[in-house]
């Protein structure tokens, strides 16, 4: 007895199938009943009792009975072997082997080793494969290919293998790198961007650099000679487009009985000008070059300025020619009075106060606004006491004429020559404090008409107050001759009224 036949093996109840043996040459064979229930000859191609070819398999279930039948001993093999044929002597039907695996039927693949093989194919064809059964031996269980994995994993890997290609490309930059800094051999610079040539800044809208940018072609720089050796400095700006120029009146007296007068453009161009006509008791003047090549300023209005409001002030102090300064309104109608070149030719201004850095060379130059427009020309500044004229500079008390006024004054310059003021025919006291006090009542005046007599203190004109006799001449000023001024005064400790008629005068 071999070791392949010491001893059946019963098959347990389970899914695995059976082989189910060929016929052989006599025509039938015995299946073998494991439980000794029954067992039923068939004929090798013979129909089965229910009329179907049903092949026998040990996942029939036992008869009712079959539990009381003994089980048959070892050694014997009736029930466990061929007894009959060329199959006798062989392995019982349902034993594994470990060993060497028969011959199978040509075609036939099994699923997994130690797989039984059918007679015939069944003709529905499962897509699941079961896996194996759970009383496999260890090695049988490592020879179980499972099923493909899904397509997911493989959209993983082919991510990873992505992923891998640029780390190595990556790394190979860094690699190249690394090669190129240990290089001891020159490395040629990188072309850049050319320095210097970039883009110009813009120029914000209503700032001080397009308010500059607006205006300084209209300023032009004044080098005034007298003959008698005196010369001055001063700016101005163009008006019209006839060529004419408005300055001050201090800035070109010394030219006002023989002289030269010479204006520079921003272009650096010098010319001769000719002097149109002064006057001297509102400091302005009009000077003229034919053919100017210069545009001419736009014109603000000084009665709406507020105090706060930026300006600019555009002239050529200690004869800087361009020079620009920024500030604000301080003030309004300050009264302002500048000393003439004679007697009586005091000059009395209701001046704009500004902040803006003015110094001596800066008269006759532009105040304008924020919108580029002319409000005033710049005239006189505040010096501490004590300092003299050449030691006087910025303080942060700078004046400018209204333009209103400056207009009004170039007007009747260009057109005649000469400039006319309004005036009430009556002196005052330059003195007295507390008012504007009467000194003399010129015959035939219209402040004798008004009925104002000597000693006569007025405290207002038009509802404005007056404190000191600068302030009554600076309000008159500011009116035009033929115009009426409600004045009123204190006689004898009580207040009056009187209702003035302007006069005018030339100069």
């Amino acid at each position: 007895m071999t070791s392949d036949d010491a001893e059946p093996t019963v098959p347990t109840p389970s899914a695995e199938p059976t082989r189910v043996l060929p016929a052989d040459t006599a025509g039938t064979t015995t299946s073998a009943d494991p439980l000794g229930t029954s067992s039923s000859p068939t004929a090798a191609g013979g129909p089965s009792p229910n009329g179907a070819d049903a092949p026998l398999t040990a996942l029939v279930p036992p008869s009712v009975d079959g539990g009381s039948a003994p089980l048959p001993s070892p050694g014997e093999n009736a029930a466990y072997r061929q007894t009959h044929g060329p199959t006798a002597n062989q392995r019982s039907v349902t034993q594994r082997s470990f060993g060497r695996p028969q011959a199978q039927e040509p075609g036939f693949r099994p699923v997994y080793p130690g797989q039984a093989w059918p007679t015939q194919r069944p003709t529905y064809q499962p897509a699941y494969t079961p896996p194996p059964p759970m009383d496999w031996h260890h090695q049988q269980a490592r020879a179980y290919t499972p099923a493909p994995p899904p397509k997911s994993n493989r959209i993983i890997s082919i991510a990873a293998a992505v992923a891998l290609v640029i780390g190595l490309i990556a790394g190979a930059g860094a690699a190249a790198t690394i090669v190129a800094l240990d290089d001891n051999r020159p490395v040629a610079e990188q072309p850049g961007p050319p320095v210097g040539t970039g883009a110009d800044p813009k120029i914000r809208s209503g700032s001080v650099s397009a308010v500059a940018a607006t205006l300084l072609p209209s300023v032009v720089q004044l080098k005034v000679e007298g003959s008698d050796n005196t010369n001055a400095t001063g700016s101005g700006f163009v008006i019209d487009n006839a060529g004419h120029i408005l300055t001050n009146n201090h800035v070109v007296s010394a030219a006002a009985k023989g002289g030269s007068i010479q204006i520079v453009t921003e272009k650096g161009k010098t010319s001769t000008a000719r002097l149109v006509g002064s006057s001297p008791v509102y400091d302005l003047a009009v000077v003229q070059v034919v053919g100017l090549d210069a545009p001419s300023v736009q014109f603000g209005r000084s009665d709406v300025a507020i105090v706060g409001q930026d300006v600019v002030a555009i002239g050529s102090p200690l004869g800087l020619a361009g020079t620009v300064t920024s500030g604000i309104i301080s003030a309004k109608n300050r009264p302002v009075s500048t000393d003439g070149d004679e007697p009586g030719q005091e000059s009395f201004i209701s001046a704009l106060q500004t902040d803006a850095a003015i110094n001596p060379g800066n008269s006759g130059g532009p105040l304008v606004d924020m919108n580029a427009r002319v409000i005033g020309v710049n005239s006189a500044i505040a010096t501490v006491r004590g300092t003299s004229e050449g030691q006087s500079g910025n303080i942060g008390l700078g004046f400018a004429i209204p333009i209103d006024q400056a207009r009004r004054t170039a007007q009747q310059l260009i057109a005649t020559g000469q400039a006319t003021y309004p005036v009430i025919g009556a002196q005052v006291d330059m003195q007295f404090e507390g008012g504007a006090r009467v000194s003399r009542v010129d015959a035939g005046s219209p402040a004798l008409r008004a009925g104002l007599r000597i000693g006569d203190v007025i405290t207002s004109i038009n509802n404005q107050v007056v404190v000191s006799a600068e302030e009554l001449i600076v309000a008159i000023r500011t009116h035009q001759p033929g115009e009426n001024v409600r004045l009123v005064y204190e006689r004898g400790g009580k207040a009056r009224q009187a209702t003035v008629t302007l006069g005018q005068q030339t100069g």
